[in-house]
């Protein structure tokens, strides 16, 4: 997540127009997020810290569980259309997952970070997040509503 690795670290940073990855497009997680991002990116008003974690991270795990390129989809996002759009030529370019699929994707997505491969990246990152959110960041997903201003929804 190295979007989060910011100078001015867990400022709060309030984005107009970018989305919690908890909303949902099409019944998937990040999705929105995904594509507010390439788009206020194109108009230039995404946060340089940002940038270095654009197309990796939770957009690269998700364009590759959809089969698609992120290049590709920044291509398409740039040809207009809403997120249901995008998302309906994500399943016509790439693959349509089940709703089982998705089911497991958004957990694995909403549980990034806790107990797995990524918890002491994450533990690293909740240490510089310092008072009050100590305990009650537990996921990734967690730890960018945090830092955009919003209250941590891990149970």
């Amino acid at each position: 997540m190295a979007g989060l690795a910011r100078s001015a670290m867990f400022s709060a940073m309030n984005i107009p127009g970018l989305r919690s990855p908890y909303e949902k497009v099409g019944g998937l997680l990040h999705f929105g997020r995904m594509l507010d991002k390439i788009r206020l990116h194109r108009a230039g008003q995404l946060p340089t810290d940002y940038l270095a974690n654009l197309g990796g991270g939770f957009d690269g795990r998700l364009c590759a569980f959809l089969g698609v390129k992120y290049e590709d989809v920044v291509a398409r996002v740039k040809l207009g259309g809403t997120d249901d759009d995008v998302l309906a030529w994500c399943f016509q370019d790439g693959r349509k997952p089940s709703d089982d699929e998705i089911e497991v994707m958004n957990d694995f997505l909403r549980k990034r970070g806790w107990n797995d491969d990524a918890s002491d990246r994450l533990a690293e990152r909740v240490k510089q997040l310092g008072a009050p959110w100590l305990g009650k960041v537990h996921t990734f997903f967690d730890l960018i509503e945090a830092d955009e201003g919003r209250q941590p929804r891990s149970r």
